[in-house]
């Protein structure tokens, strides 16, 4: 077979196949998706304009709640919090008047809302003076 012949068969093989994906497949993952695009998860239109809908964030590993008080100050809405310290969590509470979620490992996926942007703190200790009387300490106690 001649290698024009072969590219040829190639051609007809891939534009049949072409033809068979265009129909719509009707399966669970494109109803979905199409169902979040009617949700307008993203707060523009087509068109580049913006909607009135908030950006939506979820402030994990919130600590006392520095990342949600600049992200709502620029407009945007807190729609999940967690922090497992219950120092935090009090403080949080008193801030915001709202209680944030325990330890992100006993909370389920399904249970954290949708959201635009994911706010996340990072562990402090080792740059407070406790932190570093801990780490210091720790490093005299196994030598």
């Amino acid at each position: 077979m001649s290698p024009s012949v072969l590219v040829h068969l190639l051609r007809c093989r891939l534009r049949e196949m072409s033809m068979k994906r265009k129909s719509p497949r009707n399966t669970t993952a494109t109803r979905k998706k199409a169902s979040l695009l009617r949700e307008k998860l993203v707060p523009y239109d087509s068109d580049g304009s913006a909607t009135d809908r908030k950006l939506r964030f979820i402030d994990l590993f919130c600590g006392i709640g520095g990342f949600r008080l600049a992200f709502e100050r620029v407009g945007c809405q807190c729609v999940f919090s967690n922090d497992w310290d219950k120092h935090s969590q009090i403080t949080y509470e008193a801030n915001f008047g709202e209680r944030p979620h325990g330890d992100i490992h006993s909370i389920p996926v399904s249970e954290i809302p949708l959201h635009d942007i994911l706010c996340s703190g990072f562990p402090c200790q080792p740059f407070s003076m406790y932190g570093t009387y801990l780490v210091w300490h720790q490093a005299s106690v196994n030598t």
